[in-house]
């Protein structure tokens, strides 16, 4: 009864887990809170990740990060008391290269509380890839429930709260380029990440 009770289990196991692309490489291996700076056109945003609760995240994160690609960026989709996201787009609205999709990882106990960074992702709870975004308020609605996979929070904001309390209150429009809302007027742009310690 138990070994057809694991059998059951097993199978409902996603497959992206025995997908060794959802596990980047190691970045950083030692250090388990790393911290990153984000210069943005409105100031400096600090971010220590969480690899103890996020491994995965973490590394797939840094990796974009070290190969550059963050840099230059733009933050596309900006809603007042939700969330501020960007990483995936040009100021031209050019889509930047994705690498593999990474583990859905929301099961880790972190909270999509405010002054949190969390992963995007589509309706596949395993396709994130290099969009993340941060919660301007504690947006529950966000984590995993019983039902549902949630939206991986791999870090903490420690200082620049106030730069994306900026960002909120910049004036936002549909955009036919992305055919999406919420799109600030005025680019906002992610002009470097570099990792701080």
């Amino acid at each position: 009864m138990i070994l057809r009770f694991l059998l059951i289990l097993f199978s409902f196991v996603p497959t992206a887990w025995s997908n060794d692309d959802c596990f980047p490489p190691e970045v950083l291996p030692d250090n388990l809170f790393p911290t990153v700076r984000m210069e943005t056109s409105l100031g400096d945003v600090v971010v220590e990740l969480n690899r103890m609760r996020a491994p995965a995240t973490v590394n797939n994160f840094l990796g974009y990060v070290l190969d550059g690609s963050y840099d230059g960026t733009i933050f596309h989709r900006v809603i007042s008391g939700f969330v501020v996201q960007g990483g995936g787009y040009g100021p031209d609205f050019s889509e930047r290269g994705v690498n593999a999709p990474v583990l859905n990882e929301s099961g880790n106990g972190l909270q999509n509380d405010m002054g949190t960074i969390a992963m995007a992702r589509f309706d596949d709870p395993h396709s994130a890839t290099r969009q993340f975004y941060f919660n301007l308020g504690d947006n529950s609605s966000l984590d995993p429930n019983s039902r549902n996979w949630g939206y991986t929070v791999f870090g903490t904001v420690l200082e620049g709260r106030d730069v994306l309390e900026s960002m909120a209150e910049v004036t936002t429009d549909y955009s036919e380029a992305l055919g999406a809302t919420d799109v600030p007027v005025d680019p906002l742009i992610l002009i470097r990440v570099s990792i701080t310690e």
